[in-house]
């Protein structure tokens, strides 16, 4: 498992509570980009529409190398499929709609050939939970400088 991008402010900016592997569908000057690492998860969220989940603002830089570079406009940051099962689906939608969640993709990543997104459902946190992660993270440096 190669890991291509990591959104690490997801976890300061949200409780994350259940994980999903979804794949993605990029076309092919898309996933030569991402191959070299041009991929960027941060603003970046999840949305269901029609039965089918979207990541939106997912940022994919353009392929310099192709011969049809820019011919169907800037599609740096539009809106792409991801591929789950219909159960899971449903799922994510109900506990997006009762309990007021959201989807976060957390990492993109390469399983065998096929580029994989794993997405969480997560709720966002207050100051107070921000401040009170920054503290816990600080006592775990500070504990573990003092083993070392």
């Amino acid at each position: 498992m190669k890991i291509i991008a990591e959104n690490k402010r997801a976890g300061y900016e949200y409780v994350l509570l259940d994980k999903y592997e979804a794949g993605i569908v990029l076309n092919g000057d898309e996933i030569k980009s991402v191959r070299l690492g041009h991929l960027s998860l941060v603003d970046c969220y999840g949305f269901i529409k029609n039965g089918e989940c979207y990541l939106r603002n997912s940022y994919i830089k353009e392929y310099s190398n192709s011969f049809d570079a820019g011919r169907y406009g800037d599609t740096s940051r539009r809106d792409r499929k991801l591929l789950l099962h219909k159960e899971e689906i449903e799922k994510i939608k109900k506990k997006i709609e009762t309990e007021h969640l959201t989807i976060v993709p957390t990492k993109a990543y390469f399983v065998d050939s096929n580029l994989k997104v794993e997405i969480a459902i997560g709720k966002g946190k207050k100051l107070y939970d921000k401040r009170e992660s920054l503290k816990e993270k600080d006592i775990n440096r500070r504990i573990k400088k003092l083993v070392n």
